[in-house]
C-alpha cells in the first residue's frame, strides 16, 4: 500500500510527507492512537520510503517506488535495514527459549533486537529503520534501556514507537520523540470495508460502532465473527438481560459472562497464535465488559435523546429499559465504576471475581430507579 493510500489518516501522513521532503525526519517518532487506526501500517509503510532507493514523486506525495532492491527485500519481509520489535520476539533472545509470550515488552528484547543492532550501519539502504509496536506495555527497565539509544541515536537510524497510550512512556522518552496523533476512522468508512459475505448489514454496523472508529478492531471483531464466535449474538442476550436485570441475577449472569469470555478467548487465540494467551485472555475480557459500557453510554444517549449514535441501534427497546433504571447522572457513575473494573483487569484479579463485582454494582437498589 503506497504511503498516500492509508486509510482516513491524512494528516499524521502529511507530517510525515513534509518532514521527508524538507529533509527533517526525527531520529525517533511515537505514533499514538487507538489500536487498529493504521498507526503500524503507517509506520511500516514510511519505513519502507525511507530505505527506498528511488523515490518517486506521485502528486503532491513522494513516495517509495515498489520496484528498486530495496523495495522488493521490504515486501519480500527480508530487508537487512529495518527491525520490526515486538514483544513476543522474547522467544528469540538468548535466553528465552520456551518462554511463554509476555505479557510485559521486556528488557531482552530492547537490548538484543535493537540496543545491540542500532549501531550496525545499513547494510542496504542510507538508513535503519526499527519499529517498535505495543510500547505501551515496555515497563521501566524496557524505556530506560531504550533511553540510552533515544538520548545518542545515530544519524543513520530511525526508531517509531507505535503506542496506544502515550502516558505510559516515561517523560523522558516522549521528550525525545516527535509524537503524532492517529484519530479513530469514520464509521460509514469502516462499514465499506466489513462488507464481506457472512457478515450481515446489521452485523456490520454494530461491529463499526462497536469498535469506535478502530477499523483494524473492528476487522478483528468481524474475523472473530465469520470464525463462529457469535459476537454479535453474545451482545444481544447480554443487552436482553441487562434490561430485565435484577440483583439476584448476578452471579448466576457473571458465570455465564465469564464462560462467553473463554469460549471468545479460544477462537481469539486460533486466529491470533503468536500472541500472549494472557493478553488475548484480558481482550476478550475487556470486549465482554464492552458490551456492558456500551449499554449503559446508549441508555445515558437515549436520556438526554441523543438517540442517533447509539451502538446498540438494533435493541432500542431493551436500552430503553436500562435508560429508565438510570438517568444520565447514574449512568455516567456506572460507566466511571466500570472503568475502574477494566483496571482490574490490567492487575490479574481474576475475571470472574471482575464480573461479579461489575455486576452486583449495577444492581445496588440504592442507586437504580425502578419504574413501577
Amino acid at each position: 500500500m503506497p504511503l498516500k493510500d492509508i486509510f482516513c489518516q491524512e494528516k499524521a501522513v502529511a507530517s510525515l510527507e513534509q518532514a521527508y521532503d524538507s529533509g527533517k525526519v526525527a531520529h525517533a517518532y511515537i505514533f499514538a492512537g487507538p489500536d487498529g487506526v493504521g498507526k503500524f501500517t503507517t509506520a511500516k509503510e514510511f519505513a519502507k520510503l525511507l530505505l527506498c532507493k528511488n523515490p518517486v514523486k506521485r502528486g503532491n506525495f513522494t513516495d517509495s517506488c515498489g520496484t528498486c532492491e530495496s523495495c522488493r527485500a521490504f515486501e519480500a519481509g527480508s530487508h537487512p535495514d529495518f527491525e520490526h520489535v515486538y514483544k513476543e520476539l522474547i522467544e528469540f533472545t538468548e535466553d528465552g527459549k520456551d518462554k511463554d509470550p509476555p505479557i510485559d515488552f521486556p528488557i531482552d528484547v530492547v537490548r538484543e533486537f535493537v540496543i545491540e543492532k542500532v549501531s550496525q550501519r545499513p547494510a542496504l539502504s542510507t538508513r535503519r529503520v526499527f519499529v517498535l509496536t505495543e510500547t505501551e506495555k515496555l515497563n521501566d527497565n524496557s524505556q530506560n534501556c531504550l533511553l540510552k539509544v533515544l538520548e545518542e541515536p545515530p544519524s543513520y537510524c530511525c526508531i517509531i514507537l507505535v503506542c496506544t497510550r502515550p502516558d505510559k512512556l516515561l517523560p523522558t522518552i516522549r521528550s525525545r520523540c516527535q509524537i503524532l496523533r492517529f484519530g479513530p476512522i469514520a464509521e460509514d468508512k469502516i462499514i465499506e470495508k466489513l462488507h464481506q459475505p457472512g457478515l450481515s448489514e446489521k452485523q456490520a454496523k454494530f461491529l463499526a460502532r462497536f469498535a469506535d472508529g478502530c477499523l483494524g478492531l473492528a476487522c478483528t471483531y468481524s474475523q472473530l465473527e465469520l470464525a463462529e464466535a457469535n459476537l454479535y449474538q453474545t451482545k444481544t442476550d447480554l443487552v436482553d438481560a441487562l434490561a430485565d436485570f435484577e440483583y439476584k441475577d448476578a452471579l448466576e449472569l457473571a458465570e455465564n459472562l465469564q464462560k462467553k469470555s473463554k469460549e471468545l478467548a479460544a477462537i481469539w487465540t486460533k486466529l491470533a497464535p503468536a500472541t500472549s494467551k494472557t493478553d488475548i485472555n484480558r481482550k476478550a475480557t475487556k470486549t465482554v465488559l464492552q458490551i456492558i459500557i456500551c449499554a449503559l453510554h446508549d441508555a445515558m444517549l437515549t436520556n438526554i435523546a441523543v438517540r442517533d449514535a447509539i451502538v446498540n441501534f438494533d435493541q432500542p427497546e431493551q436500552i430503553k429499559k436500562i435508560a429508565k433504571r438510570f438517568d444520565a447522572e447514574q449512568a455516567a457513575q456506572k460507566i466511571a465504576d466500570c472503568f475502574k473494573t477494566l483496571h482490574w483487569l490490567e492487575s490479574s484479579v481474576n475475571e470472574r471475581l471482575i464480573f461479579e463485582q461489575l455486576l452486583l454494582n449495577l444492581a445496588e437498589t440504592d442507586k437504580i430507579t425502578y419504574i413501577l
